[in-house]
């Protein structure tokens, strides 16, 4: 493939005359055949390198995607350009719509679905009749963050790659320090790849921590925040509750600014009307878990809030990646309070079953005395209806292979103490990531150098201001005035009344 071939085809589909970093590089290694592992920052434009191959390509391109929102916007996106050959089997369609889709799944050139969808063996049966040329795990750091506690269906991803003939393998992240990223390589199973890693910070957003004293604290400076600079912005929480109780406290104290929460709690089409809403400039400010974001490409926020710090370095860096998508100059603001520590900590013990539960569980199974489906009942019965703890659960007994021909090669204590074992490595692993993110807080030298020492050797100059520690001021930050293309009134009556859900999430 020409250099002045590849880009006609870029601008042909999507109206550019140069690639960005990284771009070209990447879409002819794939063109060429080679497994490629890709790091590229958010917001450089990563969905291109598989988008572009699945225009050109006779055959058809795979992606597995993490997100329904991210899934929906990215199809809406391409449809409106005019490339009708893409679709997203998710479980958001109706019966009808799946099962029409799946009977044509021959029509598309470009197809999402979630890993768990991956797993269907009708979806696996359908696929493997289709030419199948590139196969894309996109957002892949889910499989390291993700895979090993409530979603282990990112561990199979290789199987369903292995049962599909192995066909051309793209893994595209915006964050993962070395280790993690052989993690990815390794669950996957590339023994052949091409890696292209790039620079992952971002010289024109500044870096700020700000210390708070309690949380009335937090509520006056977040709202002093976006009544100060009118721009696009996204304010993280890690407790669904607290989302939706300061999005409250805002609506009451700041005029003239449309608002509102969303979290992994909402259904749906509440999740999908926000997400437009905030697309399309009908709102303002988002208060979010970090359920929202990934893969949105809104390319005018210029302002991340954290009013909870995330656990690990990696989410911070992928959430505040999601402002100055247009090199804008744009900040990113922890308000921090001590205390706040507590919160991850109860998010990281919540995350894996007790090892109490997972006990009598597996006395059942050497027992004889519940079947498999009657286990599933009493786990989730025991551990308060955690879906996301059975599913780790099942995972290990299928890794010990306990769930094939009702056969049991393996002692109950060694079952014990291999499942254990894993939940302890990956109790240590998380509380080092929280630790980690712990001191970036308390830095005393340049953030910017500290946040990336784990993943690059060199920083690139801050083309913005820097950080707190290198003289960051409010005063100095004037960015462009951005107004809501509706009224508070018409929005909130284009929005239906969210019901308010008490709940700590992801």
């Amino acid at each position: 493939m020409s250099e002045i071939k590849l880009e006609n085809y870029l601008e042909h589909y999507f109206g550019y005359t140069t690639f960005r970093q990284g771009q070209k590089e990447i879409i002819t290694a794939i063109l060429n055949e080679q497994n490629v592992f890709a790091v590229l920052p958010t917001g450089t434009g990563k969905s291109i390198c598989y988008q572009l191959p699945a225009m050109m390509s006779s055959g058809t391109v795979i992606v597995v995607s993490p997100l329904l929102s991210l899934m929906t916007d990215q199809v809406k996106q391409l449809k409106a350009m005019g490339f009708k050959k893409v679709a997203a089997l998710n479980s958001m369609l109706t019966y009808q719509e799946r099962e029409g889709l799946i009977d044509n799944l021959h029509a598309y050139q470009l197809i999402y679905l979630s890993p768990e969808m991956l797993q269907s063996k009708r979806i696996l049966g359908r696929l493997k009749t289709l030419k199948i040329s590139l196969f894309v795990v996109d957002e892949a750091h889910c499989i390291s963050q993700w895979g090993h506690e409530f979603r282990p269906d990112y561990l199979r991803i290789k199987e369903a790659h292995q049962l599909l003939n192995k066909p051309t393998l793209l893994a595209l992240t915006a964050t993962a320090t070395p280790d993690v990223q052989e993690d990815i390589i390794q669950a996957l199973q590339l023994n052949a790849v091409e890696k292209f890693i790039y620079p992952m910070d971002k010289p024109n957003i500044a870096l700020v921590v700000e210390a708070m004293y309690d949380q009335k604290g937090k509520d006056k400076r977040v709202t002093e925040l976006i009544t100060d600079y009118r721009v696009p912005t996204l304010i993280y929480f890690s407790s669904r509750d607290e989302a939706a109780r300061v999005a409250s406290v805002l609506q009451a104290r700041v005029k003239n600014r449309a608002i509102a929460y969303y979290h992994g709690g909402l259904d749906n089409q509440d999740r999908l009307l926000i997400q437009q809403q905030f697309m399309n400039k009908q709102l303002d400010v988002i208060c979010c878990t970090n359920a929202f974001g990934m893969g949105i490409n809104k390319k005018d926020i210029q302002l991340i809030i954290h009013y909870h710090f995330p656990s690990q370095i990696e989410s911070y860096i992928q959430e505040i990646g999601r402002a100055g998508r247009d090199g804008q100059d744009s900040v990113s603001v922890i308000l921090y309070h001590e205390y706040d520590r507590f919160i991850p900590q109860r998010l990281l013990e919540a995350e894996l079953p007790d090892i109490q539960v997972i006990k009598q569980m597996l006395s059942y199974i050497y027992n004889g005395e519940k079947t498999l489906d009657e286990i599933k009942d009493a786990f989730l019965i025991t551990s308060n209806g955690m879906e996301a703890h059975w599913r780790f659960f099942a995972y290990q007994l299928e890794r010990l292979g306990m769930t094939k021909n009702n056969t049991i090669d393996i002692s109950y204590e060694d079952a014990v103490s291999s499942i254990e074992e894993v939940i302890e490595r990956r109790q240590r692993y998380k509380y080092t990531k929280l630790n980690e993110m712990v001191d970036w807080l308390h830095t005393k030298t340049c953030r910017r150098e500290a946040l990336f020492l784990h993943f690059q050797d060199h920083i690139q100059d801050p083309t913005f201001m820097c950080c707190d520690r290198c003289g960051f001021n409010w005063d100095e930050w004037q960015p462009s005035v951005k107004i809501s293309q509706v009224s508070e009134h018409n929005w909130r009556i284009n929005l239906r009344e969210i019901l308010y859900q008490g709940e700590t999430d992801e």
